[in-house]
């Protein structure tokens, strides 16, 4: 087995991880309420889980190339020049899901759950269209939502001045109040699916590379006669 061919195999295993990572981060928030009101999709953490970025983005656009990559372990078609031309060409994908990712968490991370900015937890607050995720910008990005004491009140953040948030807003929410839930499953979720998508991207980024490398230089002959 050649290095390329060694990367491949231990790229589609951390892949693997990552994906199977995505989808139960994803379906947290939207099994949460069924545990706690037993209502299913009544009463939302967010509008941002409803966009799927664990289950598409980082679930279902990765599964090609994960496959592809599991095949080099087993001598399947990765382990030709062909095979590697595939893989990276498949990773495409992958890089794109976990951007679709990463842009979705940081909008979420940005924008807080919907106990923050609505009086009504109810999708019918959600507006899903792409333009949504092109407006992000770093002057919104505070996590003032979670490191105040409370999110509710829309007068709380406009009167605050710079030293006041300084010295006011380390304040990690507790477990006590629905809010406080809310905000930490919230945080603590799409936190986790930025760092998947993180690491998809970069896996995903290092196959393109390996898999042209792979694609040039051929692999191992012992394994091209088994195939």
């Amino acid at each position: 087995m050649t290095c390329c061919e060694g990367w491949t195999s231990c790229n589609g295993f951390c892949l693997l991880a990552l994906l199977l990572a995505g989808v139960i981060l994803n379906a947290i928030p939207l099994g949460i309420d069924l545990v706690e009101e037993d209502e299913l999709f009544q009463n939302p953490i967010s509008c941002y889980e409803w966009w799927f970025p664990g289950i598409i983005g980082a679930g279902l656009m990765v599964i090609p190339a994960t496959t592809m990559s599991l095949a080099a372990r087993k001598r399947g078609c990765c382990n030709n020049k062909t095979g590697m031309f595939l893989s990276s060409l498949l990773n495409v994908v992958t890089v794109v899901g976990a951007v679709y990712c990463m842009l979705v968490s940081i909008q979420a991370l940005s924008e807080g759950p919907l106990i923050c900015n609505s009086q009504v937890n109810s999708t019918a607050n959600c507006e899903f269209s792409l333009k949504n995720l092109s407006n992000i910008n770093s002057e919104s990005f505070h996590l003032q939502w979670f490191l105040s004491d409370s999110c509710v009140s829309p007068t709380r953040f406009t009167n605050l001045t710079t030293s006041d948030h300084t010295a006011t807003s380390w304040n990690i929410p507790s477990s006590n109040s629905k809010e406080d839930r809310h905000r930490l499953f919230h945080f603590s979720v799409f936190l986790g699916l930025l760092l998947v998508g993180i690491l998809e991207g970069l896996f995903g980024l290092s196959q393109i590379v390996i898999g042209f490398f792979g694609c040039l230089c051929g692999v191992s002959e012992r394994r091209s006669q088994i195939v």
